[in-house]
């Protein structure tokens, strides 16, 4: 028997009505869904199951509501997996990751993530800054174009490694679109625009991670149950003060997901559980290493199917 690793989605596997089912059926997900109202003082699980979706997607709520749908799937999962050896989130998901582990409380993870949802939006003015999806580029390429036309004036950078042949880059809104127009440069096929509200995962959002930082300090780090491994270094972290200053590294830090897949196949993990919102993690899993089993808790079906 392999290994097991939970993984957690981050921002964009959100929609309207998730963890509802959960929600109805189980007390222990239902709690968890009262404590997030009671930490935030305001009704956090009514946005998230009746919307609307443009209130949902704004980051200051996406962030908590995304932790909670979580949390409640894993509650509602209990023991049927046994404990994980490992666990890891995209971004946002790595606090997900950190309640699973017994780092962080999920009072304390959703009431950090609301304000980090809320320093991000802050830290650039709308309309400045811009992501973008590359498809099919070389890494090495990718980078040297971004470092090329950051160079001239047009802020730049790669901020999710998802799997091979998806990179999404993160800059001032001159810089992205300059990767869009050259984007052949790097071998790629194509860039997409996303729809987000903020450059994340770059430079730009370091007044973001500094203000952060000083809630960070605030809250109560226990060591994990189980290494998490890092978006910032792709590594197994276990030192409570380790994790908490990565997660400040994180907001203006690529995501290095793939490297994070291939090191924990490395390890020996031939089972990835997603457990949350959407199938994001599972498809990017496969496409690093379509051999190793993947299963996604995302409803009550699911928890009750397992295996």
């Amino acid at each position: 028997m392999g290994k097991i690793a939970y993984i957690f989605p981050g921002q964009g596997a959100q929609s309207v009505g998730m963890g509802k089912d959960v929600y109805e059926a189980l007390p222990e997900s239902r709690a968890v869904f009262a404590k997030g109202d009671e930490a935030l003082g305001f009704g956090l699980s009514r946005l998230i199951f009746e919307g609307p979706d443009s209130e949902l997607k704004q980051t200051v709520n996406t962030q908590p509501a995304l932790v909670t749908a979580s949390v409640a799937y894993l509650q509602a999962l209990g023991e049927q997996f046994g404990k994980p050896d490992y666990v890891a989130g995209h971004s946002l998901g790595e606090y997900s990751a950190l309640v699973a582990a017994g780092v962080l409380s999920y009072e304390d993870a959703v009431r950090l993530v609301r304000l980090r949802g809320q320093f991000m939006e802050e830290a650039v003015p709308g309309g400045q800054g811009a992501m973008a999806a590359v498809l099919g580029a070389d890494r090495e390429a990718l980078d040297t174009l971004c470092k090329d036309i950051t160079s001239i004036g047009h802020s730049v950078e790669l901020a999710n490694v998802n799997c091979p042949g998806q990179i999404v880059v993160s800059g001032t809104l001159t810089g992205v679109n300059a990767v869009i127009e050259r984007v052949k440069e790097a071998g790629a096929k194509r860039a997409i625009p996303l729809e987000v509200s903020g450059p994340f995962h770059s430079s730009l959002m370091k007044e973001a991670a500094q203000r952060l930082a000083a809630e960070l300090e605030k809250v109560e780090f226990h060591a994990p149950a189980v290494p998490m491994i890092a978006n910032v270094t792709a590594e197994p972290v276990t030192d409570p003060e380790e994790i908490r200053a990565l997660l400040v590294r994180q907001v203006y830090s690529p995501v290095l997901w793939q490297d994070t897949v291939e090191w924990l196949i490395a390890a020996g993990v031939d089972t990835f559980v997603e457990i949350g919102s959407g199938a994001v993690l599972t498809g990017l899993v496969r496409k690093v290493d379509k051999t190793v089993k993947t299963v996604t808790v995302n409803s009550l079906e699911s928890v009750q199917t397992g295996w």
